[in-house]
């Protein structure tokens, strides 16, 4: 069985977690991992696995199949999804939901250039629930519908923190108000604002000498993360980030509830994930499965989890997944 060579961009928790994923998947092998840092000077967990800077990405072409981008949608993403969309198929995790349009026309653009493929936003969300609220609807036509995060830590808020001056580590946790899913289930969501549905809480360490009042402000302003959210910032030593914040777990719940003749109808999708990291990793794993079908078969450009139909996603013959499933 040809196996599908897959690159690793960027070496954090999510690019760990797909050289896992890659492990756990046959019909595919590890073949590079690209990082800003010292390649020599890094420890991976594929020993065959080539180790080459980013800047060196171009000596791969024709040797990757397809490029897995992990790093951070705040500005790792944005910059390195054009970039490497020129020269090989991709799949990211992009999540800054209200620029995903913005983004997906760029990656369309590019990739239908390069006569490749590129899938955006492949995670759980956007990803895996953004699947599960177009079903919904597309069930429940006459209804509400509400998505709910957390408890967990959110990667890519947390990593945007982690960008502000003068912080040294962050960690962000997305809590659902309880109150809020349950008068979701009873057909309620219409009513509720984006404040009234969760609160972010953070944990920061900052760097000595830096100014709390300043940091505190840039999280609670700041666009697409935290404006719109009731948010409370801690500050912490570094030895109770250690001690209470470096596990990341994460999950949530869709809830679409709709009604006809009097009858009230309700779906819910939930997952509880112990890492959420490593279940992103799977999810993207998948999809780089998808995309290189895709590109097989003489198709180009941006895809969405919603293009994709679920058969692409499996490792598994056709025949068996309808016999099977």
């Amino acid at each position: 069985m040809k196996k599908i060579k897959i690159g690793i961009v960027g070496y954090g928790n999510l690019g760990r977690g797909v050289e896992k994923a890659i492990q756990q998947s046959p019909d595919m092998e590890l073949m590079a991992v690209l990082t800003r840092r010292n390649p020599d000077a890094l420890k991976i967990d594929t020993p065959d696995a080539l180790k080459f800077n980013i800047a060196d990405a171009l000596s791969l072409k024709g040797k990757v199949d397809v490029m897995m981008l992990c790093g951070g949608s705040a500005t790792d993403i944005p910059k390195q999804g054009p970039e490497f969309a020129e020269n090989f198929i991709t799949v990211d995790s992009f999540d800054t939901h209200a620029k995903i349009p913005e983004y997906f026309d760029k990656m369309n653009e590019i990739s239908k250039r390069a006569n490749l493929i590129s899938v955006i936003s492949a995670g759980w969300d956007p990803g895996l629930f953004s699947m599960n609220r177009v079903l919904a609807k597309a069930i429940l036509p006459y209804g509400s519908g509400c998505t709910f995060w957390g408890k967990g830590v959110s990667q890519g808020h947390s990593d945007a923190v982690r960008r502000i001056d003068g912080v040294e580590k962050a960690v962000q946790y997305t809590i659902p108000i309880e109150e809020a899913a349950e008068k979701a289930r009873k057909g309620g969501s219409e009513t509720l604002s984006t404040r009234d549905k969760h609160l972010r809480e953070c944990f920061v360490v900052a760097k000595e000498g830096a100014d709390k009042a300043e940091i505190e402000n840039k999280i609670k302003t700041m666009p697409d993360y935290f404006s719109d959210y009731d948010t409370v910032v801690h500050f912490i030593s570094e030895d109770e980030f250690y001690a209470n914040h470096t596990k990341m777990p994460h999950g949530g719940f869709v809830i679409r509830s709709g009604e006809m003749n009097h009858n009230r109808q309700t779906i819910e999708f939930s997952l509880k994930l112990d890492s959420n990291p490593e279940f992103t990793a799977n999810v993207l794993v998948a999809f780089a499965r998808a995309a290189y079908r895709y590109y097989e078969e003489g198709r180009t450009g941006a895809l969405t989890v919603l293009d994709i139909p679920l058969t692409y996603l499996s490792s598994e013959p056709d025949e068996a997944l309808r016999k099977e499933i």
